[in-house]
């Protein structure tokens, strides 16, 4: 049976913007009945904030958020008991702060009015997803240019994952995008990427194999029938002189599926050096895939004129490279 709530109240309170309540803090209260006697609290939350997850109230009680008769609540388990007050303080979800303005240092490659190459540190997700719904790039972009919120995904055309170094390319304008994203979808954009193998890997390698998402393992990727036609080509530059090998390598995408580097290696038994997902173990330092955008070239989406772009191997990559006695990358 639903909860009938009596005497509830709404205001709001806190420090949110001057122009109005839009960040401010909703407060609800309302009287424990007869009918809801002994009914869990976070139970008899989710009637009193029916718009919320429970998941997400049983949080605000984490956050000492809820009080009952005026003592701060801990336990979502707690019963509650007739004639008690109840109050919520209903903090916005995580999730409604994600597509906010958050201002951050970009390492901007390039800029003009349709488009702009940044160069990705590792540790920076892209894009705002459960358990990292703010401090992405897309946050940053946001904050960086006024025009990023009227575009799809602040702009964001193709992505990195966190731990991967890099170039990107962002659309700035509604052309710029629509173009980026056609000429990706084309394969006109060439990506390639810097890494460290485990093995000996071969000279060159072409590998042409399917990817979709593991089904056993949700976070994973796999070669699986089925899949979509993913393709990577891998020129092996050097390789330490024994065993067991490490190699260094240039990959090409034609394609662009997710973690599609670091699935089509490990199907080759040449997992990526720490990547804990798809079997790397850490070596030469490297506590995070060793995998990095190394150069981005494409036609100017507005303009016509051939851009290419070069980035250098961020300080832990480089570090590992030439520990391994690797000379530098050259193209």
């Amino acid at each position: 049976m639903v909860h009938v709530l009596s005497d509830l109240q709404v205001m709001d309170e806190g420090d949110g913007p001057e122009d109005g309540a839009a960040d401010a803090v909703e407060v609800r209260e309302s009287w424990v009945s007869a009918e809801a006697h002994g009914m869990r609290l976070d139970k008899f939350l989710v009637g009193m904030a029916p718009e919320f997850s429970r998941v997400h109230l049983q949080s605000l009680i984490d956050r000492e958020l809820v009080t009952v008769q005026g003592q701060l609540q801990r336990t979502a388990s707690k019963k509650v008991l007739a004639g008690q007050r109840v109050r919520i303080d209903l903090q916005p979800t995580d999730e409604s702060q994600a597509f906010k303005p958050e201002p951050m240092a970009l390492d901007i490659v390039f800029e003009d009015a349709h488009l702009m190459v940044v160069n990705k540190p590792v540790g920076l997700v892209v894009h705002p997803a459960p358990g990292n719904w703010s401090g992405t790039l897309m946050n940053g972009l946001l904050a960086h240019h006024a025009q990023a919120a009227t575009l799809p995904r602040g702009g964001i055309v193709h992505r990195l994952d966190k731990d991967t170094s890099g170039l990107m390319v962002v659309g700035k304008s509604l052309e710029g995008v629509t173009a980026l994203s056609r000429m990706i979808a084309a394969r006109e954009v060439s990506r390639e990427y810097l890494a460290l193998a485990q093995g000996l890997v071969p000279e060159f390698a072409e590998i042409d194999a399917p990817i979709r998402r593991d089904p056993s393992v949700r976070v994973k990727m796999a070669v699986l029938h089925g899949g979509k036609e993913s393709r990577t080509d891998v020129y092996r530059l050097d390789a330490t002189p024994e065993a067991p090998y490490i190699s260094a390598v240039r990959c090409v995408l034609h394609s662009g599926r997710t973690h599609q580097i670091r699935v089509h290696m490990a199907h080759r038994g040449h997992a990526l050096v720490a990547d804990a997902l798809y079997g790397g173990v850490p070596a030469l330092g490297m506590t995070r895939q060793a995998l990095h955008a190394a150069r981005l070239s494409f036609a100017h989406p507005v303009e016509g004129r051939a851009l290419q772009f070069e980035a250098a191997l961020p300080a832990d990559l480089a570090q590992a490279w030439d520990q391994a006695g690797f000379v530098p990358a050259s193209w």
